[in-house]
């Protein structure tokens, strides 16, 4: 009976005692709970002045929530969760106005992460449309400074992104061109051409010339001429016409010459060479057998400064 009586006495004060751990549970619960809705708060409040800190207290109250059990505190998460990667996306877009662009980039990355982690498909969008337009915004900043090999390393990331943006190509191209990366460039604009940047066009119809120029004094004349040729299939040049003749002369083709001059005084009537290459086109002709054509050209020099020289070339012809 005694032992009994001791038994009993025990089994009571475990009962009490387990009885007081699990009260001690709910009041350490409840406290988490409060906790976490008073960090939540917090945030909410920090929102409109410091977003990093608000940042802060909505993970802190992440984090208590979570401890927590019952639809109040999973509630509480769902909110934070959500909000998380909204808050980043605010942190990024004022670091972009503020034009620390590489700190937005690595918030950006940052909230796309968390909001894949989180499932909130709407700042996974948000921070994906961003990313671009960020390094958009950073390639301009450098063009202006003249920056071209930064300025084309941004656009390029732009278009690595969004390769059918016919800006971004477009803007990629002219940093190329600025950069003398000529190859590159004439890539990137006759991308942004068939994406209908009308602008890209004219870029490439110099471009070409730049580098038909260059062809031309290298002595590569084939080269020269399929490059002068693409710049005036984008935009007719003079130019291109006069250094397209330039070149068929030094290979030989005097025909071809003479129809590419004839173009530059098309495009140019009132050219102050305009006697030089009509004095030009007569003498190839000439010296080619074609006495029609250097007949013609000898006779519009009458008043000019070769007209005693093809009055005596139209007495021999």
């Amino acid at each position: 009976m005694y032992n009994l009586t001791i038994k009993e006495k025990t089994m009571k004060r475990i009962f009490v005692a387990i009885a007081a751990l699990g009260l001690a549970a709910t009041v350490a619960t409840a406290q988490d709970f409060n906790a976490a809705v008073d960090a939540f708060n917090a945030g909410a409040q920090a929102l409109e002045t410091n977003k990093t800190e608000a940042l802060a207290q909505f993970r802190t109250a992440l984090t208590e929530a979570s401890a927590c059990e019952g639809e109040e505190a999973t509630d509480l998460v769902a909110k934070c969760k959500e909000i998380i990667p909204n808050t980043l996306l605010s942190i990024a877009k004022e670091q972009i106005n503020e034009a620390t662009y590489d700190e937005a980039l690595a918030t950006l990355a940052e909230a796309k992460t968390v909001a894949t982690e989180y499932g909130v498909s709407a700042a996974i969008e948000e921070a994906e449309t961003l990313v671009p337009n960020t390094y958009m915004r950073k390639g301009s900043t450098l063009l202006k400074e003249k920056n071209f090999d930064g300025a084309a390393l941004a656009f390029g990331e732009a278009v690595k992104l969004t390769p059918e943006d016919g800006q971004a190509n477009l803007l990629l191209g002219q940093a190329l061109v600025q950069g003398g990366k000529t190859d590159d460039a004439i890539t990137a604009l006759t991308k942004a051409s068939e994406l209908g940047e009308e602008q890209a066009g004219k870029l490439l119809s110099t471009t070409y010339l730049k580098k038909g120029m260059a062809l031309v004094k290298a002595g590569k004349n084939a080269e020269a001429i399929e490059a002068l040729e693409k710049s005036n299939s984008y935009v007719e040049s003079a130019n291109a016409y006069k250094l397209i003749a330039s070149a068929y002369t030094k290979s030989g083709k005097s025909a071809k010459a003479i129809e590419a001059y004839k173009k530059y005084l098309e495009i140019t009537p009132n050219a102050k060479d305009a006697a030089d290459i009509q004095f030009t086109i007569a003498a190839t002709a000439q010296k080619a057998g074609d006495k029609t054509t250097a007949k013609e050209y000898y006779k519009k020099l009458a008043g000019s400064k070769y007209a005693a020289q093809a009055e005596a070339q139209l007495k021999t012809l």
